[in-house]
């Protein structure tokens, strides 16, 4: 048994039944020990290895479980990292396989000599270079140890040369006992101390108007996270990687924080004397309550995220569910839940203008609408992937989250191009789910060669695209943010409906509102990968929950400043407020 093949196995031991990734000469010993096992792991190939790294967090994220991605030296392990930092930053656990060139020839400026390890520094929590065969299940089971245990990202690279080398004619150290390791992982603990959940109970029980703040932590404990707004009187408000925590038609959650977040969400966290933290890690620490308003409590599992972006008086380390219930019979009922009733009047409100802008007949079309019509026609199991920009906004907003469904994003990274893969991750890992990847035309371009991977493995996904033919994001960015008129941001348009062919899907176009709705039920019908293009309104402005008089200033100075596109851009918006009001 040479490396590669005490490689793959001990894979196969830690569970891992599908491996994403490119194949490349760096690797060539790895991709035969996967080609002689794939009665029992799964090597599914890509076009481009960003897209491997995405799909490994993306299969971590819908799982829970150890995403693997695979890629050659050089080029193709540099090609890994975004994806990679998408992990890191979300917390997920993957881990990353590279190539090196042969081992006495690294450092010496030979073809693709890249120190992908030291290149792995900061990305990883385990980053290790294997030495020989003797050395492959010791770095495997640390590696695959590491990444589950600290929810992150793992890293082991093996030249190519050594990927062959027999393990009998491999010499072992005298310190390095056979099987000396073992495939387990033994999680961190879960509850936290009896002590810490009184003085939180104190807190929680002392606040008038308690707010909770909840993230991706807390998905599987929605139920028992209501409890406890039901017994405090208090809103959920959600992150965006939490948003399917508890679903949208719940009385107690108001929906998204944050610039693409809800008015009552904004408002709670303005007004609240109190807020619980469970599982988020939230970043925009301006859309938090200021410091010195509000007592704080926060669960986490990991106690590094404990007042990371808050000031709270009490840490509970430990699993969102298990702490939850344990603090659940400490907790006294709010008499005076007003700040709830006020939250959900605000909700009511809230939906009837979402709606309203969603059933629009506007020509061109209003991107709302795209998203209110697929957020009605989706499973209650459905799998929904987003992308980052624009996109997110409408995500957010508009497709309301059903009990039993499951929704990500790129987080704290907020890569472009994650949606494509994580749809694609999601389908394998459940293929009897219906799987949506929902995402702009330029996050989709980016890594839209790899619809052909669908088609490849018929994997039934469905994608739609929001196509605007512009960087929305950064346009609106240039112009709230800076004041500065849009520039460099105009897309040359693509007819995706046509690359769905060519790669042999199934594409579909719409661009009227009147229609939407009966395509997007045929587009979600249609048999194998299916890919829909609704050509959208590119002046439909992603807006705050509340304009603030900075940005209102900055949208007035670009527009003075010579914004090509303001008199189409003032008459979108104008028209939007006005019926808004009316």
């Amino acid at each position: 048994m040479n490396a590669a093949e005490v490689l793959i196995d001990r894979l196969i031991d830690w569970g891992v039944e599908v491996v994403f990734g490119l194949p490349g000469d760096g690797i060539n010993g790895i991709i035969e020990a996967l080609r002689a096992r794939q009665d029992k792991i799964r090597f599914v190939q890509v076009r481009h290895e960003e897209t491997a790294a995405f799909m490994a967090c993306g299969y971590a994220k819908f799982t829970g479980r150890l995403g693997v991605c695979l890629a050659t030296s050089g080029p193709g392990g540099i090609h890994l990292l975004n994806g990679l930092y998408d992990a890191k930053l979300d917390h997920q656990p993957v881990l990353a396989i590279t190539g090196l060139q042969f081992h006495d020839l690294i450092g010496t400026h030979t073809q693709q000599d890249v120190a992908l390890d030291k290149l792995f520094i900061d990305v990883a929590v385990y980053n290790e270079r294997i030495m020989g065969a003797t050395h492959v299940e010791n770095v495997v089971d640390l590696a695959c140890r590491t990444a589950l245990s600290y929810r992150g990202v793992a890293h082991i690279t093996i030249p190519v040369d050594f990927q062959e080398q027999e393990l009998k004619d491999s010499k072992r150290s005298k310190r390095n006992v056979p099987h000396h390791t073992s495939d387990i992982c033994t999680p961190l603990p879960l509850l936290p101390r009896e002590t810490d959940l009184h003085n939180a109970a104190a807190v929680l029980n002392a606040g008038k108007k308690i707010a909770i703040l909840t993230g991706q932590g807390a998905l599987g404990a929605g139920e028992d996270l209501q409890k406890v707004a039901e017994l405090l009187g208090a809103p959920i408000i959600k992150a965006l990687l939490g948003k399917a925590v508890i679903p949208d038609d719940s009385p107690y959650t108001t929906g998204g924080i944050g610039l693409l977040g809800t008015r009552p969400s904004q408002e709670a966290l303005e007004e609240c004397d109190t807020l619980l933290i469970v599982g988020s890690a939230f970043p925009y620490i301006e859309f938090l309550p200021k410091p010195g308003q509000a007592k704080g409590v926060q669960i986490d599992l990991n106690p590094q995220q404990i007042g990371l972006r808050f000031p709270v008086e009490v840490g509970l380390v430990g699993d969102s569910r298990r702490t939850l219930q344990a603090l659940i019979p400490l907790l006294k009922r709010n008499e005076e839940p007003s700040f709830l009733k006020k939250a959900q009047a605000g909700m009511k409100d809230w939906w009837a203008l979402m709606e309203k802008q969603a059933t629009r007949t506007d020509v061109p079309m209003k991107p709302q609408v795209v998203a209110w019509e697929l957020g009605k026609r989706l499973n209650n199991n459905a799998i929904v992937s987003c992308d980052s920009g624009t996109i997110t906004t409408w995500w957010a907003r508009h497709i309301a989250v059903k009990a039993g469904q499951m929704h990500s994003v790129s987080g704290n990274l907020a890569s472009m191009a994650c949606g494509l893969p994580y749809a694609l991750a999601a389908q394998i890992a459940y293929p009897e789910r219906q799987c949506v990847a929902f995402v702009g035309d330029g996050g989709f371009s980016m890594l839209m060669a790899d619809f052909v991977t669908a088609v490849k493995y018929h994997l039934p996904i469905k994608v739609v695209i929001i196509k605007n033919n512009t960087l929305g994001q950064i346009k609106w960015e240039q112009m709230v943010f800076l004041g500065n008129p849009e520039y460099g941001v105009d897309l040359q348009p693509i007819d995706f409906a046509e690359v769905a062919h060519a790669c042999g899907g199934i594409g579909f176009t719409v661009d009227e509102p009147a229609q939407c709705g009966s395509t997007v039920e045929a587009f979600l019908n249609a048999p194998g990968p299916a890919l829909l293009q609704a050509v959208v309104d590119p002046f439909e402005p992603p807006m705050p929950a509340k304009v603030t008089a900075e940005q209102a200033l900055h949208f007035a100075e670009s527009l003075a400043r010579g914004e090509p596109n303001r008199r189409k851009i003032v008459i979108t918006a104008v028209s939007d407020k006005i019926r808004e009001l009316i």
